[in-house]
Formats: C-alpha cells, structure tokens, sequence
C-alpha cells in the first residue's frame, strides 16, 4: 500500500467513526420529540414532521366528547309548557349520527289535552335544537243545517248557530254554558247539577237539587230560600225558608200530582173574617186615591219607564195587584248584586220593552179576586189541624190527579217572581225578570214538562214582548205560588191601610191562624246559600276564562 492510499484509508476511517459518533445522538433526538398534536406546521420543511401526527388525526381525540352535547337537546323539554311530557336519557327523541331511527310510535309537537311531546336531532344545527310546540289544530264539527261546534286544543267546545253566533259553551271540565243572541252567558249548567241564570238587569239566580229532593235557591248577596219535604196528614207538604236581609221566615205548600209529577201549591197562614174577604173581593163605593209614597225610591225610579201605580182604585182587587207588582219589581232591584248603572246604560241594547198597560193590569186584578175567593172558601171550610212527621215523602211517591193551578184554563196570566233564562228558536236565549208579564197560550205540557207562553209585557233587554217561549209547568206553579204569596201579605197590608190614606173602612178583618200553614224557619238555610253562592262563583268564573278563548285559538 503506498502512501496514497494509507492517506485515503485514514480519511475513510474517520468518516465511519464520526458516523458512529453521530448516530446515537439523532436517534436520541428522534426519540425524546413527541408527536405533535397536528395544527402546528414546522419551520423546517425538509424532514416534514407535521406528516407524523396523521395517526392521531385519524383517532380524532379533540371530537371524543362530542356525545357530551346530547345533554343539551335532552335539558331543552324544560321549556315545554306546563303539563307537556319530557323524554329523558339519549335515545328518546335525539339522534346521534345518520344511523340512529326516532323513538318508535312518537306523537312529538301534537297537543292533546295540555300535554307536549318535543324532538330534537343531534344534526340540526345549534340554533334550532329547541323544542318545538306545534299546536293540534281545532276540531271543527259541521251541523246538518248550518252552524258547526268547534273544540280547541284547550278542551272547550264552542257552537254556533248558521248565522255565526254562539249559542252554548262546553268547557272541558264539563261545565254548560248558553248565550244570548249580544253573546253574553245567560245560563249555566255546573257539573254537579247547579243552574245559574242571569238576567239582564245584573240579577242572578242559583238553583241545586239536594239529596231530600228539596231545592236550594240564591240570588245573590246571602238572598234566596231552601227547601226541604216533609209529611202532615199523611199528605207530602214542603217547607220553603226565606232569607233576606238578615231575616228569616218560611212558608208551607201541600204537595199534590198530575199524571205522576209532583207539584206544590201555597197554604196561607192566616184566613180573615167572610166580611173582610166581601169587602176586598167586591168593588169600592167609589174609586179612591192612594198615596204609596214610592217617589224616592230608587227601585220605582229605575222601574219608573214600565210601572205606574193605578192614579185612582176602584177595588181592593186592583190595590192588591199594584200591591204585588210593586213587591216583585222592589226585589228585582234589591236582588241586583251589580251593573244596574251600566245595565240603564245599555237600555238600547237588543230587546224590547212594553209597559204594563192598564188593561193588562185589569187582568191581573181579576185574577187577584179569584184567589180572593179561593181563600175565602178554604177559611169556610178550614182542615182540621193534622199531625207532622219530619221524614220527606217517599221517592218516587205519587196520588190522585189533581190539576195544577199553572194549568187551571181559568188561569192565564203570570207574573214573573224570579229571573228565568228560557230558549229561543235560533238556539239562543233570552232572560225573564221578576214583574215581567206572561200569558199562557197552551194548556198541554210537552214531553219536558213546559207550555207554551206568550210575553205579554217586559222590561228593557227582556225577552221582547209577543215573543212565544216554552216555560216549565213547575216553574209557571212558582208564579203562582208566589202571586198567593204576595196576595196573602197584600190582605195584611190592606187591612193595616184600611180607614187610611183615602181608603175606605173595612169591617173587621178576624185574622186567624192556620195550623195548616205554619212552618218551622230552617235555621241552616243561610250558610246553605252560602255555600251555593262560592260554588256557583267558581262556575261563573271557569266559564268566563273559558269564554274569553275564541273558538279558532289553541290558547
């Protein structure tokens, strides 16, 4: 080897011995560098360290929580209305990737009776991952004839007639409604057996059935009466307590039937001497004046378009009848819980009015000598005082026909003693109130026990005059009832009136007692009405919010 290559040999040498130097130290340095996340690109292209993280791209470790957003969609149900359902957990009603199917049977967005089903998706984009109310449309029911019943998602079903007003209201607790032909409630049918009328002056009427068979009767403000059967003689009697202004009293009515259906009929509690009865049946020596002393009375002020006393009287028949009319148009003011000023408002709303006439008036006297003579034979011929049993005539109890004095053909014409809401033929209604005047045109009842009347005289916003409605024999019985009522008290007024005030001299009047008659006040008879009175105050107001809901809306 000459020296030539001996130098080449050593250069090589140190070449190979250098690399071995410098191999441990890069594969050092490869080893102590860890593997980028990825984002970052290096500075130095020529060894291209960003190509090592690919496995790590493809793990995608940064997107392994993403699972975790289901929580979100699932909190969303929170703000569902009240009542709506929430599926809980992450496979109801989310969908995780494309693979995932709904929750089988799902009624998500449809609202059935207050209750929300809601569904989000794992794909929709952030902004629209809130639950979605979606509303159940109206049930809308079509009528034979014209009109359709609407039911909105609330439950309330409204009808209406074929000339696009609402008749009647069905809310979903089960509480009846009907209107008048304005739209405003008229009656109500509560789901436990109440009825409320209301008339159009601001009055109002309450009546339940109780477990006995007796009945419970309000008009507001702790006003109205209970009754309550019971036996005298083996024959059905039943008791009727008023209570007004803080006063309690009660009257008794004999219990008869006609073709099976009960009715009461008024006893009186006092008869009067034969000569007393005479003179107020017969006609006067000459007609007299009577100052009544009614001119600043509120009640004759705002009555004042529909009644005027008699300017001169005949008879004690036609005193008696200004007497009783007077009576029933006081109570209608006093049972007037609210709006009398906005009701004088309205005066021109729909319903027209017709004063009494003084020819209807005459027909009323009349009627007022026929019970005149009524008392007059019973005081001739008085029953014997019969024993009482507190137990209720039996259910179902029936007897001999005996005609009611609703029926009587002698005996046509009514005055109305309490608000009556009654049907009209376009499906609406119209109120009756107390010292409106009916005349009986039909002497048959139909399958609902009611006839046919014919209104003879009404006050403002009243059934109008002339109109013909079908009213209950049982309440047509109570006009009665009341009329002898209110004629018995008049006989009493008459004879502390009698000498005075430009009315002639009676003979002696000879009061005596009927045992027959008499009746024992109930003294649970104002916590009763009362009662009655909250209850039939949350049936109003359930009506009312349902009212205020238009057929058409889902809210």
């Amino acid at each position: 080897m000459n020296s030539s290559q001996r130098r080449n040999s050593v250069v090589w040498g140190l070449l190979f011995f250098l690399t071995l130097i410098a191999m441990p130290s890069s594969a050092s340095a490869q080893l102590k560098k860890p593997p980028a996340p990825a984002p970052s690109k290096p500075a130095a292209p020529p060894p291209k360290p960003a190509a090592t993280p690919k496995p790590a791209e493809h793990a995608k470790p940064a997107e392994a929580p993403k699972p975790a957003e289901a929580p979100k969609h699932e909190a969303k149900p929170a703000t569902a209305p009240t009542g709506g359902a929430t599926h809980t957990g992450t496979t109801i009603g989310v969908r995780t990737g494309t693979s995932a199917t709904p929750h089988a049977g799902n009624t998500s967005g449809v609202r059935i009776g207050g209750a929300t089903n809601t569904r989000a998706s794992g794909t929709a984009p952030a902004a629209k991952t809130d639950s979605v109310r979606e509303f159940r449309e109206p049930v809308v029911v079509s009528h034979p004839g014209g009109g359709k019943s609407v039911t909105n998602a609330a439950g309330h079903t409204t009808n209406i007639n074929p000339a696009g007003k609402k008749i009647s209201l069905q809310t979903s607790g089960g509480t009846k409604a009907n209107f008048d032909r304005s739209g405003y409630i008229k009656t109500i049918h509560s789901r436990t057996g109440m009825t409320i009328s209301h008339g159009a002056h601001g009055e109002r009427r309450f009546e339940s059935r109780q477990p006995d068979g007796g009945r419970v009767v309000g008009f507001g403000h702790g006003r109205g009466f209970t009754e309550h059967g019971y036996v005298r003689g083996g024959h059905p009697y039943m008791r009727r307590t008023y209570f007004s202004g803080g006063r309690r009293y009660a009257y008794a009515y004999r219990g008869y039937y006609w073709h099976g259906h009960p009715y009461y009929l008024y006893v009186s509690p006092y008869y009067y001497g034969p000569a007393y009865y005479a003179w107020a049946y017969d006609p006067w020596a000459a007609p007299v004046a009577f100052d009544w002393g009614w001119g600043a009375a509120p009640w004759y002020g705002f009555s004042g378009y529909y009644f005027a006393p008699s300017p001169a009287y005949d008879s004690a028949a036609l005193w008696l009848a200004d007497y009783m009319l007077a009576a029933n148009l006081q109570a209608a003011y006093e049972s007037r819980a609210q709006a009398i000023a906005a009701a004088a408002a309205s005066s021109d709303a729909a319903g027209g009015q017709a004063a009494i006439t003084p020819e209807l008036k005459q027909l009323i006297a009349e009627e007022v000598r026929a019970q005149i003579a009524a008392e007059k034979a019973a005081a001739d011929n008085p029953e014997s005082a019969a024993p009482v049993s507190s137990a209720p005539p039996s259910a179902g109890e029936s007897g001999a026909d005996q005609l009611p004095a609703a029926l009587d053909p002698s005996l046509k014409t009514f005055v109305v003693s309490a608000v009556l809401t009654e049907s009209m033929p376009d499906g609406t209604e119209c109120s009756l109130s107390p010292g409106d005047i009916l005349t009986r045109i039909q002497d048959t009842p139909d399958a609902n026990q009611s006839v046919k009347v014919s209104v003879a005289s009404s006050q403002r916003n009243d059934c109008a005059a002339g109109t013909q409605i079908a009213v209950a024999v049982t309440d047509l019985q109570d006009m009665h009832n009341d009329f002898r009522a209110k004629v018995s008290e008049g006989l009493a007024k008459l004879a502390e009136n009698q000498g005075k005030k430009g009315l002639p001299s009676s003979p002696p009047v000879d009061a005596k007692l009927n045992p027959n008659g008499q009746a024992q006040p109930d003294l649970s008879a104002e916590a009763a009405l009362k009662a009655q009175q909250e209850e039939a105050g949350q049936a109003e107001s359930d009506v009312q919010q349902a009212s205020t809901v238009t057929p058409d809306s889902d809210d």
